[in-house]
């Protein structure tokens, strides 16, 4: 088996996923992406791309399970995720299911599906976002995105007590207000810098930090 380091990231054709699959493949990990559609920019980075995965259904997550049968996984990022506005007056029960099932359902599925590849030292970060947290919310609105965003705080918690005695370390990561797609490249920060800040706090990550819910800029953030 390689001593090459494997990083397994979900949503990784675009924006924060492209970046991050773009610094580990810079440090020497064999990167493997994980998306609905590939693209020009992930296959020129990636050691494998495997496409045509959705999250939300049985068959995507079969799809990727069965693609990576025998992998050893270091470092599994679950990254893609979904943006959707619900605001009071307005709000859509189908939307905020959606919103549930690709930001909180479908990582924890992806977690419990691939935690036996993990080994011993092996690490999952999820991406997050602050809006997930219950004591920062000044603002109101943006029901069904805060609330997915709670319920994978509240899983990958839970992941990280669970998977501690197999050695494996969790962390739930919000990224900053990053300039993509999904905020309409309006965030203050480029995906390359939060990229950068997220690597480092997934390699102080261990352990005895297990279950931290981080900033991308290090600061621990309150849930």
């Amino acid at each position: 088996m390689s001593d090459q380091q494997v990083a397994v990231i979900t949503g990784a054709n675009r924006g924060i996923g492209l970046e991050l699959a773009r610094h580990y493949a810079r440090e020497g990990w064999r990167v493997i992406g994980v998306c609905r559609s590939g693209s020009e920019e992930l296959a020129a980075i990636a050691s494998q791309v495997i496409d045509g995965v959705d999250v939300t259904a049985d068959s995507g997550i079969e799809r990727l399970v069965d693609a990576l049968a025998g992998e050893r996984i270091d470092l599994l990022i679950n990254n893609a995720g979904l943006l959707q506005d619900n605001q009071l007056g307005s709000i859509d029960l189908d939307s905020l299911r959606t919103l549930m099932e690709v930001n909180a359902y479908a990582p924890l599925r992806i977690a419990e599906a691939l935690a036996p590849q993990i080994p011993a030292g092996g690490k999952i970060a999820n991406i997050t976002s602050r809006m997930g947290s219950i004591a920062d919310n000044d603002s109101g609105g943006r029901y069904g995105y805060r609330a997915s965003k709670a319920a994978l705080n509240a899983f990958g918690k839970s992941l990280a007590i669970d998977l501690k005695p197999q050695g494996v370390a969790v962390a739930q990561l919000h990224p900053g207000y990053v300039q993509t797609r999904m905020v309409n490249f309006g965030g203050l920060i480029s995906p390359e810098e939060s990229a950068r800040g997220l690597a480092a706090c997934i390699e102080r990550l261990n352990l005895e930090n297990s279950g931290s819910f981080w900033h991308s800029n290090g600061e621990e953030l309150p849930w």
